[in-house]
């Protein structure tokens, strides 16, 4: 299996559990690495015989953007089963960084792993 990855793709939305993150928006990285077959792509040079990584990040800014989850938790198990889903993606590993959470911390977040590597 081939891994096609997206870094730190970086999207507004409303996230938290206390009150005043219900009112703002805030700012949260995902970072993708999704299992595919990247063979026949390579073969044809075609856009069509690939996943295409733009797709899914136009889906994640549309998605992301529009919700209102409380926990990072729950918008990453999300996230995961869209791709998956819309996608046809076998495997997948998604780290949801919400920067600036904790005090004295640069980052936090979750990493979660989802479906088969091996495809099967």
């Amino acid at each position: 299996m081939d891994i096609i990855f997206l870094r730190d793709l970086r999207i507004d939305t409303v996230i938290g559990i206390f009150d005043w993150e219900r009112r703002v928006r805030q700012t949260v990285s995902i970072d993708l690495e999704l299992g595919t077959d990247i063979a026949r792509a390579a073969a044809t040079d075609r856009i069509e015989d690939t996943l295409n990584y733009k797709a899914v990040a136009k889906r994640l800014i549309e998605f992301v953007g529009q919700s209102e989850f409380q926990l990072v938790e729950t918008l990453a198990e999300r996230c995961a089963g869209l791709i998956m889903e819309e996608f046809d993606i076998p495997w997948l590993r998604l780290t949801l960084n919400k920067t600036g959470a904790v005090r004295g911390a640069r980052d936090v977040g979750v990493i979660i792993e989802r479906g088969r590597r091996d495809g099967a």
